[in-house]
């Protein structure tokens, strides 16, 4: 998720509050995932070509541990990216998160139309059960698409949440080992859904190939190594660096580079954190990795603390578009197995 000001929707944040009680009982939910007909029939469910995973299969997760029986037929995914590591082992979902906004009157939902997804979704429209910025995922939609598996792993979901979706269907929440939601490394998060979907071992070897091609880049680029490096944004007027935990931190340091890991501190348990004009030191670093829309990408050139920077004076700045045009910022901020690939190539031609 990116941080972007410009737009009445936010499209980076990750929820603020944690997830409200559902205004409906659990009871009514179940009772409306059994009895609704579904609209989303038609979307697909496993693609034809997927392989079967291997069942039973019980998964440990933040909130315990889930036992899927057999193979998932009907998936639903609740966090932000979830939908696109399930994508990636063949598998449609018949619900999914609203990442990003989609521009009014624009079909289909942009979300399914990156260059690293549109092919694998093809001509199905699944139901979106939350969009970002709501206060949690809509329980009575997600019942009424009778989900046989729920993925709330990349996701803010807690434990009152966890309840009432594990009471619609079994339901795998984030991982056991994560401290705060989004700060899980990505292979992590897709080991995680890996094991969900009884494909562990197509899971690891996924992670190794996208690992391999990080580590072809740093190779390829010893040259990285010796710059220090920071990817930011520009959020309510003020630059916003992301820490070195967050996808977009992993991932510059991934192909080389030395991140900037005081912001960590700053930051202080989340993602990202805004600089006041005191700490624009923190991003005082030999390379700049920029992820914003066009508007707030002008709006940050203005800024004269930023453009004093040595980075920006020596045009050790790259700026990548988020949702528009090639949308490389999109596809570092989201990190999946999916995106991974065109975010590490992209990346690196960035750097020029």
């Amino acid at each position: 998720m990116l941080l972007t000001s410009t737009t009445r929707m936010k499209p980076w944040r990750r929820l603020a509050a944690v997830l409200s009680a559902a205004t409906v009982g659990v009871a009514l939910l179940a009772g409306c995932g059994s009895d609704s007909s579904d609209s989303s029939d038609d979307a697909g469910n496993n693609d034809s070509t997927a392989a079967a995973g291997v069942f039973p299969v019980t998964v440990e997760h933040a909130f315990g541990s889930t036992k899927i029986t057999k193979t998932p037929e009907r998936v639903v995914t609740v966090g932000y990216t979830d939908d696109q590591t399930v994508l990636a082992f063949g598998i449609k979902p018949v619900g999914m998160t609203d990442q990003y906004p989609n521009p009014a009157g624009k079909s289909p939902d942009i979300n399914t139309q990156w260059p690293w997804t549109k092919d694998k979704w093809g001509d199905t429209k699944p139901e979106v059960i939350m969009k970002n910025g709501d206060s949690g995922p809509n329980y009575e939609k997600i019942a009424a698409l009778r989900p046989d598996l729920i993925i709330a792993v990349y996701s803010e979901v807690d434990q009152a949440a966890y309840d009432k979706l594990s009471k619609i269907a079994p339901t795998v929440g984030r991982t056991k080992t994560e401290k705060e939601p989004f700060s899980a490394p990505w292979q992590d998060n897709a080991l995680q859904i890996s094991k969900a979907l009884g494909k562990a071992d197509e899971g690891e070897k996924m992670i190794a190939d996208v690992q391999d091609r990080l580590d072809a880049a740093k190779k390829a680029h010893p040259e990285f190594g010796k710059e220090t490096a920071v990817a930011l944004s520009w959020y309510e007027n003020s630059v916003a660096p992301f820490t070195s935990t967050d996808v977009r931190g992993r991932l510059v340091s991934g192909i080389g580079f030395k991140y900037r890991t005081e912001i960590d501190k700053a930051a202080d348990g989340s993602f990202y954190t805004k600089l006041s004009p005191e700490r624009i030191d923190l991003v005082d670093v030999d390379r700049i990795f920029v992820i914003n829309d066009k508007a707030d990408t002008e709006a940050l050139k203005k800024f004269k603390l930023f453009t004093n920077l040595d980075a920006v004076k020596n045009g050790k700045v790259s700026y990548l578009l988020d949702s528009e045009g090639p949308a490389v910022g999109a596809a570092i901020s989201q990190g999946t197995l999916l995106s991974m690939p065109y975010a590490i190539d992209e990346l690196v031609k960035s750097v020029g």
